[in-house]
């Protein structure tokens, strides 16, 4: 299979650059390896669970008109700010507003109550609840987005490994051989911010094409996406760093800004969490046979997997040759990313699923997959 986007290396939408991600099983780095097997011919594409949105950044590169989905709602701001949007940036005026002491700071409290003193001390707890009140006063809602997806890029900036499943963050930030490895620790989030923002506002652009980000479940929302050539797959690697919700819980508290969930165990995580499908080993291997089928129209398939999930490697192939024919590409890790999937000498691996041949039997078409 042939890229297209590699037959024009001045491509013009690849002028702009996604704001580099600090996400566990973010593809970020690997979307060059990823787009060698893009086929030719596609013109609407679907990241299926986006994330951190690289994939879904690299198909509106291409030119491709691009469904993202993500079912966590801390996500779907970066596919409304990056994927969905066609010309929207925060201005200095906004800035200035957002960072302004909010008229709503009685109604906003949540981040200080559940998180001051585990994971930010007081008063950078308070900062993002005065901002979270002002996100209100924007009117256009992909600045709403924007601005939410720029925070909670700088909170994960605070926090070291960038994850929130721990609770050692005010330990480490008092520590100065940390300290020395990330300033951000110690850095007001406005500083932060600053230095964000212009990544997010220059990433912004037009290319030409109807785009979508969604918030659902992907088993939810597939029987209603517009018809595609191509989906993309990252779903959680299950047994493996599976537990998004887990890791991001103040992203999504801070976006949604709950008010009536219960906040458990030591990191205040919210409670009940959202049923994601993919996460739980009783789970998953319906949830999996459920998304094959829901995709069974969309002709090429591309799925990234891990060496150390479950299901196996062995028993995914399985599953996913009932409907596509299958090639397996493999990169192995020389070095840890975080997270259990990721660590040194564990491998990548990409199913290259393409549509079945179909061959005549005594007059009657059937696919390579019906024999």
């Amino acid at each position: 299979m042939i890229n297209p986007c590699a037959l024009f290396e001045e491509y013009k939408y690849f002028d702009f650059q996604f704001p580099e991600p600090q996400y566990l099983g973010a593809k970020h780095k690997l979307v060059p390896w990823i787009a060698q097997h893009v086929p030719s011919g596609v013109r609407t594409a679907i990241d299926a669970f986006a994330g951190s949105h690289s994939v879904a950044y690299y198909f509106k590169q291409c030119g491709f008109r691009t469904v993202s989905c993500d079912f966590l709602s801390f996500n779907h701001q970066i596919g409304t700010s990056l994927i969905e949007n066609r010309n929207v940036r925060l201005s200095d005026s906004d800035v200035s507003m957002l960072f302004s002491e909010s008229a709503n700071k009685d109604r906003y409290r949540l981040m200080e109550e559940q998180f001051a003193n585990v994971f930010f001390e007081e008063d950078e707890a308070r900062m993002p609840d005065h901002y979270r009140g002002n996100v209100e006063m924007l009117e256009h809602p992909i600045k709403r987005a924007m601005a939410l997806a720029v925070m909670n890029r700088c909170l994960t900036r605070k926090v070291t490994m960038g994850h929130f499943a721990h609770t050692q963050a005010l330990t480490y930030a008092a520590n100065p051989e940390r300290i020395k490895r990330n300033r951000s620790l110690v850095r007001p989030v406005k500083n932060i911010f600053m230095d964000i923002l212009p990544s997010y506002n220059a990433a912004v652009f037009d290319n030409g094409e109807e785009n979508k980000s969604r918030c659902e479940n992907v088993l939810d929302a597939l029987p209603t996406m517009p018809k595609a050539d191509l989906i993309y797959f990252d779903p959680p690697y299950c047994d493996s760093h599976a537990d998004y919700q887990g890791f991001y819980h103040v992203l999504e508290t801070h976006t949604e800004y709950w008010r009536e969930k219960r906040f458990v165990n030591r990191t205040h995580r919210y409670d009940p969490q959202r049923y994601s499908g993919f996460d739980k080993k009783a789970d998953v291997v319906a949830s999996l046979k459920r998304l094959f089928e829901l995709s069974c129209d969309i002709p090429h398939w591309l799925m990234s997997y891990n060496d150390r999930s479950y299901p196996g490697i062995e028993q995914l192939m399985t599953m996913l040759s009932r409907w596509r024919r299958v090639s397996v590409e493999t990169k192995t890790y020389q070095a840890g990313r975080g997270g259990k999937g990721s660590v040194a000498g564990s491998r990548e691996i990409l199913f290259v699923c393409s549509p079945p041949t179909v061959v005549s039997v005594g007059g009657v078409r059937q696919s390579d997959q019906d024999q």
